[in-house]
């Protein structure tokens, strides 16, 4: 799955390049940098490959969530619709800037359900923002007409979902802004970074001075920049960028072997009628990088998931469900909106109220699911015997539960 199983002397030049200069930040010291642009050049590549006319590279995919939403312009009292199942990040950019996350149910596409969005609607609703998890994509045709109907912004989250598409469009690239998350474990990485991308020139212009405390960039000389607004650093140094952009120019080899591995595994996985696997808008877009699969009931799925560990193979198949990073259900901190510099009281609230909903349709369906990360190292035969234990471990239970019943 991530491109760190694939780093290699093309990742160690791009590096060493800006070692030789000694230049590691990404403005500035012009001379002595001998014209290394790592940034600039990363940035480039993203746009030509992604298909979005901008590009501004930042610190991690949360600053980019972060970054993306205030240059869209939400902020205090605004209310941004996202899905149950995510990673904490989702949310914890949406309340640094003093908006509501509001949380509504997924669907079997693991993404958000297009009528809990419309339902959640409300005069405080701004922003729709799905999550492309694991890999894949939400419905984003359904999604696009809802906010055209409400005049709401669409962001997408693509950070888990490097290299998928939708409909011949690259995910990141379809909404008014999207983001991607470059760390360690990502289908692309530059160690740590992120990246805001849009085609409105604003929203771009408005990132690039955000995640730079507020410079506008517009001179030669950075202490002569003015400030037109109050920004943060977010930026995003010279080294993780000159990682990225070794990486990007692998992104296909990533891709098609991830299809490969992904399409061999599914295909043992699918000599079992009792699993069922997720549902994909778009299945030419998917970029692969987990399978996920259900059972037919948590029971079942719970004791499938303790059998794998007890074998020592659990490892590399997540049941989110019991994970208190990606599901509602185990984020007692949001719930109980615990922060260490104190919220508004009407956000606070807000965010109790909201998270103090029933997600039932989100459980019934994240209980019976498991994901399996796609290594790009593994042989064909490692994928047989990975496949065949699982296959052998649901039906070992399923004849268990046969038998009791």
């Amino acid at each position: 799955m991530p491109g760190f199983e694939l780093w290699g002397a093309e990742e160690r030049k791009e590096v060493n390049d800006v070692l030789e200069t000694g230049i590691l930040m990404r403005y500035g010291f012009d001379g002595p940098r001998k014209g290394i642009w790592k940034s600039k050049e990363l940035e480039e590549a993203i746009c030509k490959t992604f298909g979005c006319n901008y590009a501004q590279l930042v610190s991690s995919g949360t600053a980019a969530l972060t970054t993306a939403i205030s240059a869209l312009g939400i902020g205090a009292g605004d209310e941004v619709i996202m899905p149950s199942f995510t990673f904490v990040a989702s949310f914890e950019a949406v309340l640094s800037v003093g908006a509501i996350p509001v949380m509504v149910d997924i669907d079997e596409s693991l993404t958000l359900n297009p009528e809990a969005v419309r339902k959640a609607i409300t005069p405080k609703t701004k922003c729709v923002m799905p999550v492309h998890m694991c890999g894949s994509m939400a419905d984003l045709d359904a999604l696009q007409a809802i906010c055209k109907e409400h005049n709401l912004i669409l962001l997408e989250d693509a950070c888990q979902s490097i290299g998928a598409s939708y409909k011949g469009k690259m995910l990141g690239s379809i909404g008014d802004a999207g983001t991607f998350s470059f760390d360690f474990v990502k289908t692309m990485t530059c160690a740590e970074g992120g990246v805001v991308m849009t085609n409105k020139e604003d929203v771009y212009i408005k990132s690039d001075g955000y995640s730079d405390h507020g410079h506008d960039h517009k001179g030669a000389d950075r202490g002569a920049d003015l400030h037109p607004f109050i920004g943060y650093n977010f930026r995003i140094s010279e080294l993780h960028a000159a990682i990225g952009l070794a990486q990007i120019k692998k992104l296909d080899t990533f891709l098609s072997i991830q299809k490969k591995n992904h399409a061999q595994l599914k295909s043992i996985l699918s000599t079992v009628p009792e699993i069922s696997f997720r549902v994909i808008p778009d299945p030419n877009g998917d970029s692969c990088t987990f399978l996920s699969w259900f059972l037919p009931t948590e029971e079942i799925t719970r004791a499938v998931v303790a059998d794998l560990k007890e074998q020592g193979i659990l490892a590399g198949n997540f049941y989110w469900y019991d994970n208190n990073w990606h599901y509602i259900r185990k984020w007692d901190h949001l719930k109980n909106s615990i922060t260490l510099n104190a919220l508004h009281p009407d956000l606070k609230q807000a965010v109790i109220s909201n998270t103090s909903k029933n997600f039932a349709a989100s459980d019934a369906i994240m209980s019976r699911c498991v994901s399996t990360a796609i290594s790009l190292l593994w042989t064909d035969e490692q994928i047989a015997e990975k496949g065949n234990k699982i296959v052998a471990t649901v039906k070992k239970v399923l004849a268990k539960q046969k038998a009791t019943v």
